[in-house]
This record gives C-alpha cells, sequence and structure tokens, in this order.
C-alpha cells in the first residue's frame, strides 16, 4: 500500500511551475485601456 505521509515528505514543488508564475506575474502587459489611451495622445498629438 502507498504511504501517504512518506510520499508526502518526498514532495518538491517543481521549479518550472514556479519560474513560469514569475514569469506571468512580472510581464508587462498591454490591455486595451492601454491601447486606447495610446490612441488618443497620438491623435491630440497630430492636432
Amino acid at each position: 500500500m502507498i504511504n501517504f505521509e512518506e510520499e508526502l515528505k518526498k514532495f518538491h514543488p517543481s521549479l518550472e511551475i514556479e519560474d513560469a508564475e514569475d514569469a506571468i506575474y512580472n510581464q508587462d502587459l498591454t490591455d486595451m485601456a492601454d491601447v486606447l489611451v495610446g490612441m488618443v495622445r497620438e491623435v491630440k498629438e497630430e492636432e
């Protein structure tokens, strides 16, 4: 039978998942609001 307590002691989180989490949270994503603000700025600068 599987001894779950022993298996839990052996468990180590995957470094790949932690690295992916950091990359996702630290990425600067442009959303639609940012795009619209940029477009409005461009139009105002042309006037």
